[in-house]
């Protein structure tokens, strides 16, 4: 089945093969029925986005109250997907994936409601994602810091193009201040509770 469970619950990897030829390539990148078996929901897709950067531009981490369908149909980025649901096994946990164009991998991401994600352009770089949920400016993105100490994530851009409110974002630690996971440690640490350290690895397929 091209859908793919991930090691964070609601963060599903659509793959679909690319065909191509002299002409160039034609690629399905997704079907509902697939991704509602794998939900065990029907997703609602209720608006279209297309975000263009150039290269070194940073967005997120976003949480906004609706579901997204992520794909880079032209370009290169590093995504970042990380888990700031309080109640959930993979708090605070992150998994990174290289999308679109070479060395990408041409994959949809789904990302539950409830999930933040950012990413990071390594070139000029269209980003699509459809979302569950009517845009509209008082929205609350329930947004985390892009280089918070205790997600960790590796960024491939040493000095990214960052918006002012994006470079104000709170911190999980600065959300949650009370939750167990902070309650002995200092941001960057990892953890070992039950034998399993926190996910920092890219993506790849088992």
């Amino acid at each position: 089945m091209p859908v793919e469970q991930t090691a964070i619950a609601g963060l599903l990897v659509v793959r679909w093969d690319t065909h191509g030829d002299e002409r160039g390539f034609f690629r399905q990148t997704y079907q509902v029925d697939e991704l509602t078996e794998a939900l065990g929901r029907e997703p609602v897709l209720r608006q279209g986005n297309h975000s263009r950067s150039g290269s070194g531009v940073l967005r997120g981490f976003h949480a906004e109250p609706w579901d997204k369908l992520v794909y880079v149909a032209r370009g290169t980025a590093f995504c970042a997907v990380a888990d700031p649901r309080p109640d959930s096994p993979t708090f605070g946990d992150v998994v990174t994936f290289t999308l679109g164009d070479a060395p990408g991998e041409r994959l949809r991401l789904f990302v539950t409601e409830g999930l933040a994600n950012g990413f990071c352009t390594l070139t000029d770089t269209d980003y699509l994602y459809d979302v569950g949920g009517y845009w509209s400016p008082d929205v609350d993105k329930r947004a985390i810091a892009w280089d918070d100490a205790d997600l960790a994530v590796d960024w491939p851009v040493s000095d990214p193009t960052i918006s002012v409110e994006d470079r104000s974002n709170p911190t999980l630690r600065d959300r949650f201040p009370d939750h167990p996971r902070f309650a002995s440690s200092s941001p960057g640490w990892s953890r070992t509770a039950s034998g399993r350290s926190v996910v920092r690895a890219t993506w790849s397929r088992s």
